[in-house]
């Protein structure tokens, strides 16, 4: 989905000598996935990537879980989660299994360390505030409704531009893509898939700092975090070029996929990765069969736990659900619409809302910091108000 980009100064030829002004040689550095067989780019820096000046252990960073107890609908209300924090360090994760974690963060305060994380692909979805993320490949403003995609391995530092800001953040063991089913065989998005290229943002300023010191960069890798103190500044790139970067897609610039009747989930889907699936629900019209019915229908995921993430306007199926709330719909039992919305949505034209939906293809796991935010009456609320209009 990413394409090739490149910023600042790079030779003519990769691996050859690249001198800098005083003669001494920039030191090139290959960054891919998957060995030398996936994405990559190469970077040209000032100083030797490898070199550290001390490293120590910060201390396990594991996800504890809880016993998930019966199978049930759960509902958890982040919308008073204690803000305080730098963004990594504000984080809470929520939900996960050995293919993806969720979780949200809402900080109120820049990173004044650089982090790294080397063991997952990371996508912070900013619901609420704006800054830029800096990193070795440069400059990446984002505003509200902005998926941050960030690679295995870059180092990066969140500067906020507002006194607080809300995300809800997925953690991958795979790489994120577009949908297959989006991309021709090149790897080019394809007329019928809802944005394009033009729509993903890439690093457009290179910042390299030649600076020396001490500088602190947390390395998350083997589900432990390290310290590693660099004597120079870790944005010492002057130029690098490929297909691996962070880049930004906003959710207002999915283009919603409608029809005469109800459409299924995947029509709203974004990205994907290994064992699970990343979907938009966006404003959009709503079906125009003169007897359609607006609301979902009810359905048994197969093999799928379903999560969303709620970020605006009115949940017409989801009774005492707000914003900053996410429900859990496991596998093992049907969901849908509570009482009263499939008949209240019949002649709806269309829908404000707006959400952030992951499907999983393995079972999720609640960890114990979730219960405190537990809504426990979100099972009841298919039986409180009555039969089905």
């Amino acid at each position: 989905m990413t394409y090739y980009h490149r910023l600042g100064q790079i030779p003519h030829k990769r691996h050859t000598q690249f001198r800098k002004p005083d003669g001494g040689l920039y030191r090139e550095e290959l960054m891919g996935l998957e060995g030398f067989h996936g994405i990559q780019s190469i970077l040209y820096h000032h100083f030797l990537p490898p070199r550290v000046l001390r490293a120590e252990l910060i201390g396990p960073a594991r996800v504890e879980y809880a016993d998930f107890g019966p199978i049930r609908h759960r509902a958890f209300g982040t919308a008073n989660l204690p803000a305080g924090g730098d963004p990594v360090a504000a984080r809470v994760t929520l939900l996960g299994n050995n293919d993806v974690t969720l979780g949200v963060s809402r900080p109120t305060r820049s990173m004044t360390h650089f982090y790294r994380n080397a063991q997952a692909y990371e996508v912070w979805f900013a619901h609420q505030g704006q800054g830029v993320l800096r990193s070795q490949f440069g400059r990446l403003p984002f505003t509200s409704g902005d998926y941050l995609v960030i690679p295995f391995g870059t180092t990066w530092q969140m500067e906020l531009a507002t006194p607080e800001a809300r995300f809800f953040v997925i953690e991958s063991k795979s790489q994120i893509v577009a949908p297959r089913r989006y991309r021709n065989q090149f790897g080019q998005l394809l007329e019928h898939a809802p944005y394009c290229e033009r729509d993903i943002r890439a690093p457009q300023e290179l910042e390299t700092h030649t600076e020396t010191g001490e500088f602190e960069v947390h390395v998350k890798v083997r589900d432990q975090l390290t310290r590693h103190v660099l004597d120079h500044h870790p944005f010492d790139v002057v130029g690098w070029d490929g297909y691996l970067y962070p880049w930004t897609f906003s959710i207002h610039d999915f283009e919603p996929i409608t029809g005469r009747i109800h459409q299924p989930p995947p029509v709203h889907q974004t990205f994907e990765g290994h064992n699970f699936v990343v979907c938009s629900f966006v404003p959009r019209l709503f079906d125009y069969h003169p007897q359609a019915i607006p609301a979902p229908y009810n359905h048994s995921n197969v093999n799928s736990d379903e999560v969303i993430y709620y970020c605006d306007g009115n949940f017409m199926s989801r009774r005492g659900i707000g914003v900053a709330d996410i429900t859990l719909h496991p596998y093992g039992l049907p969901h849908g619409p509570q009482p009263g919305s499939t008949e209240a949505s019949i002649g709806a034209r269309e829908t404000a809302e707006l959400a952030v939906m992951v499907d999983t293809f393995h079972p999720l796991h609640v960890t114990t910091a979730a219960l405190e935010f537990e809504k426990p009456e979100y099972m009841a609320s298919w039986s409180v108000g009555g039969p089905e209009g």
